[in-house]
């Protein structure tokens, strides 16, 4: 047992401080969380008049009661469609991530018609595409909840045209893979988003409300003059008894979610996955809670990750290895709820001692078949004489392979700054890592604001002093102000989770339940096995 000794002074002026700020980062957070379900739910009336749940109540009797639901894009599209931080709408019209249904974990995506009809935006196109990786990639479930417009014609644009096909392309590969695709016509569902519940294995059809086509009564009378109403159209008792689209007919909306439930008990899913052998374990001694206190919301305020690690880990118990050499780079052995992991974390830029030791300490990670955490708090790699000639390169570089290359599952947290190669060092987005949560308080970029601005001014002095002229002193100001809110705003947390740069937004203080369920996740991808086919499931 090495319990950590954590030296934080919950009395100080700088927890104080942090504390302040993080907590209206939270606050922040709860109130963006909220937003599209209060818009959504100002329809009820409608849902109520045609006999309907709204999108919640459905998502709510679909899902264990009890079990954690893990969001999937919760702030996507944020500051995407507007610069108005006040009108944009967190998460679109998409509801969607990780659930248990009858004691299966699955993804799920609900369409929220309460927001613009359900219709398909480029941040919901986002979410439902992200959400169907997850599912291939871990092997879990996809349950869709459809009620949809279509595509958002109001903002079409022939990229998102394209990039649309994509959805349909994933739920055939599930398909193949081997991996269930469910979909609860539960409304209209035109054109595109006709193909959801055509590409899936099973399709669960609401009486009088579901209904899908190709070409609604509007289109199909402006491209062919033909009259016909939607339920002719693609009514969902036709669907049932006429053209096979769907497997199961319901009465409503309640129905149709109990038949789901009880089909994904039916498909026996768990008998193809054993059970975890966990390791007993004990809740952290430290409070989760002093998690607001300790990290500061300033990436240029350093802290040690020692002390987030022991909120999180079993018993605020955990090795450190190798701690004296490669300092400013930490790694961690521990347990999290009785399962093993290493953790990869920052107390400042990586060295070339830092990244020689997480290379090894990644390839033992590997050897042993130990999931990896990285948690990312850097400025990058070091830079300098020193570091250059002490290797930092090609040190660096092998860091980045072995980060890459391993075999084993990759979970990333955001917790303070990102940026230039450390964000690739520390399996940033683009290393595809297993999944990828950030902190509010989190950045990310090639360099800060002040250092971009700053480095701009120094390659303008030189090439003006290289041509033998001043340079322009007041014009150099005023560009180091606008490089730097360029810079610094398109490094916010907000900002690229609202571009799905990562699978989501949570408090710092849920870090231990959040990790906990990823890990319990990767596990089971690694320990399932399914049946794969040729083409995917064919409605005949």
């Amino acid at each position: 047992m090495t319990v950590f000794n954590s030296k934080v002074n919950v009395n100080s002026e700088t927890y104080a401080k942090n504390r302040k700020e993080m907590l209206n980062h939270i606050q922040t957070l709860g109130e963006l969380n909220s937003r599209g379900a209060m818009i959504s739910e100002k329809r009820k009336p409608r849902f109520e008049a045609r006999g309907q749940l709204t999108p919640r109540e459905r998502l709510a009797r679909l899902l264990d009661p009890g079990m954690p639901f893990l969001a999937v894009g919760n702030i996507a599209g944020y500051l995407l469609d507007t610069d108005d931080p006040e009108k944009s709408i967190p998460g679109s019209t998409i509801i969607s991530g990780i659930g248990f249904i009858s004691g299966v974990r699955c993804v799920v995506v609900v369409d929220d018609s309460g927001i613009q009809a359900g219709s398909l935006t480029t941040a919901g196109g986002y979410r439902v595409r992200r959400s169907e990786e997850i599912a291939l990639q871990q092997k879990l479930p996809f349950v869709h909840l459809v009620e949809s417009a279509g595509g958002d014609l109001l903002n079409y644009t022939v990229e998102g045209f394209s990039q649309g096909g994509e959805l349909f392309g994933n739920l055939a590969k599930l398909s193949k893979e081997g991996v269930p695709v469910i979909s609860i016509l539960h409304g209209s569902s035109t054109a595109g988003g006709a193909y959801m519940p055509g590409l899936s294995d099973y399709v669960i059809a609401v009486k009088n409300n579901g209904r899908a086509f190709l070409a609604g009564p509007p289109l199909l009378k402006a491209a062919t003059g033909e009259i016909a109403t939607e339920d002719e159209l693609g009514g969902a008792e036709m669907h049932a008894s006429v053209s096979g689209l769907a497997e199961y007919l319901a009465e409503n909306d309640g129905q149709a979610v109990q038949m789901c439930r009880e089909l994904m008990q039916r498909l026996q899913w768990n008998d193809g996955c054993e059970t975890p052998n966990r390791r007993s374990y004990r809740e952290p001694i430290y409070d989760a809670d002093e998690l607001a206190g300790i990290i500061p919301c300033d990436y240029r305020n350093p802290y040690d990750m020692r002390e987030l690690v022991a909120r999180i880990v079993d018993g605020s118990d955990f090795m450190d290895f190798k701690s004296r050499y490669g300092a400013a780079t930490v790694c961690i052995q521990a347990d999290i709820f009785g399962l093993p992991c290493g953790i990869l974390g920052n107390n400042g830029p990586i060295d070339p001692e830092g990244a020689t030791k997480a290379t090894q300490f990644l390839q033992l990670c590997d050897q042993s078949n130990i999931p990896v955490l990285f948690m990312q708090n850097t400025t990058g790699y070091m830079v300098g004489t020193k570091s250059e000639r002490a290797g930092m390169i090609k040190h660096g570089s092998k860091m980045i392979q072995a980060v890459r290359n391993l075999e084993v599952p990759r979970i990333t947290l955001m917790t303070g700054a990102s940026f230039g190669a450390g964000n690739y060092g520390m399996c940033g987005r683009h290393f595809d890592p297993d999944f990828l949560y950030t902190f509010p308080n989190a950045r990310t970029g090639v360099m800060g604001g002040e250092q971009a601005a700053k480095t701009m001014s120094e390659v303008a002095r030189g090439k003006a002093a290289a041509m033998g002229t001043e340079p322009d002193e007041a014009a150099l100001a005023n560009q180091e102000v606008y490089l730097a809110n360029i810079f610094d705003s398109q490094s916010s947390a907000y900002y690229t989770s609202g571009r799905m740069m990562d699978d989501g937004m949570v408090d710092p203080r849920d870090t231990r339940n959040t990790l906990g369920f990823l890990l319990e996740t990767v596990w089971e991808t690694r320990h399932r096995t399914v049946r794969p086919n040729s083409f995917g499931i064919a409605r005949m």
